[in-house]
């Protein structure tokens, strides 16, 4: 099964795991799918980068193509572990703005949340007519609890859209993957991330 995994610069993961061409893992596939029984990977080039601040949180990562097999478990679309996994060649790593990486975290949060003012405020986002703290201010207002990650997304987009810092622009990141991660798990409505990742920021094949 091809799949993508994610290291660190030095082509590590966890626990200082070393990744490289044709390098095979193996796992147990015992416990939770964020525990040492399962090798992490991702079904799309831009979902491991668009997720990675809130798994490997990787600053200077390398993608690998890889390929899996044994035993499979999946986390909603997020991401996958698998028993087994060969990273068989390095890949380009596709460039993705902050404002990439917050336009998928509210088409996340549409995609499973109603309330009529966040989505008016959504809409006016993602068309750029309107992408003012007081604007975003307003939507978190509106929102309930269920939506707080994508409504943070608006309003940490909005206070540090004008402020050039990697850090600024990481934490930006960080809040609009949380927001995806609060919509897949919303019970009843899988979402296809795949679809909605190329939507926020092209496709890169």
């Amino acid at each position: 099964m091809l799949r993508y995994k994610l290291t660190d610069a030095n082509d590590r993961t966890y626990n200082n795991t070393q990744w490289g061409k044709h390098v095979t893992h193996t796992a147990s596939g015992a416990g939770a799918l964020c525990g040492a029984g399962w090798i992490h990977v991702y079904t799309h080039p831009l979902l491991a980068l668009l997720l990675n601040p809130i798994h490997g949180n990787f600053r200077d990562p390398h993608l690998w193509k890889c390929e899996c097999s044994g035993e499979c478990k999946t986390d909603y679309g997020l991401k996958e572990g698998w028993t087994s996994v060969t990273t068989t060649r390095r890949i380009h790593v596709p460039a993705i703005t902050t404002e990439q990486r917050v336009r998928f975290g509210i088409l996340c949060g549409k995609a499973v949340y109603a309330e009529p003012v966040w989505n008016a405020w959504a809409d006016k986002w993602l068309s750029g007519e309107d992408r003012s703290l007081a604007a975003a201010s307003r939507a978190a207002r509106a929102a309930s609890a269920a939506a707080a990650r994508a409504a943070e997304v608006a309003e940490a987009a909005a206070s540090r859209a004008a402020v050039d810092s990697d850090d600024v622009k990481w934490a930006a990141a960080a809040v609009a993957s949380r927001a995806a991660a609060e919509a897949a798990y919303a019970p009843g409505m899988p979402l296809d991330l795949i679809a909605i990742a190329i939507e926020a920021c092209g496709d890169p094949k």
